[in-house]
């Protein structure tokens, strides 16, 4: 199967999202990349990053980039499919590493223009809750939304996942 150029899956927390962008990766007749953008820095996080190693299997070339995305896509081939997993952690590095996050996104969705490869970014939906009572929580809350936002504008298919079932948003589900 060919994938699109670009692929955006959305969804909330435990929704799915990365065991359907898994999915989809697989389906092409390329080289699965996971980009793994989580900085493990707890028994949790651990578990979690565990847990999503033993299910992608032996496979998958992973490589763990918290914060340069970019240079990964721009070091993709023809031959391959990448994933990004995840949009959120990755903007969460960027904040709290107080990087510029507007020169960071706009680095990383022109960099998603130009990967030769095609690319599953999986990201969270996190404007659809109640209002964060601090501002570096609205803060992110905006940013992420900015970002996700961007993406779906070059995405060619924008994917929401809600308790494992995908809802084509942009394009059609393969």
């Amino acid at each position: 199967m060919i994938l699109p150029k670009l692929t955006l899956v959305l969804g909330g927390a435990a929704s799915g999202k990365s065991a359907y962008a898994e999915a989809l990766v697989l389906m092409a007749d390329l080289t699965p990349v996971y980009v793994a953008t989580a900085q493990v820095y707890d028994d949790e996080m651990a578990t979690k990053v565990s847990r999503h190693r033993d299910r992608r299997g032996t496979i998958w070339t992973t490589i763990e980039e918290p914060l340069d995305v970019a240079a990964v896509l721009h070091r993709s081939t023809t031959k391959q499919v990448v994933l990004i997993d995840c949009a959120t952690l990755w903007l969460t590095n960027v904040l709290l590493g107080k990087r510029d996050i507007a020169r960071e996104s706009a680095a990383m969705v022109a960099a998603l223009g130009v990967c030769p490869s095609p690319v599953v970014i999986v990201s969270n939906e996190v404007g659809q809750g109640i209002v964060p009572d601090n501002a570096l929580s609205r803060s992110f809350r905006n940013a992420q939304g900015t970002l996700n936002q961007s993406i779906a504008a070059h995405a060619d298919l924008v994917v929401a996942v809600m308790a494992g079932l995908p809802l084509a948003l942009k394009g059609d589900l393969p």
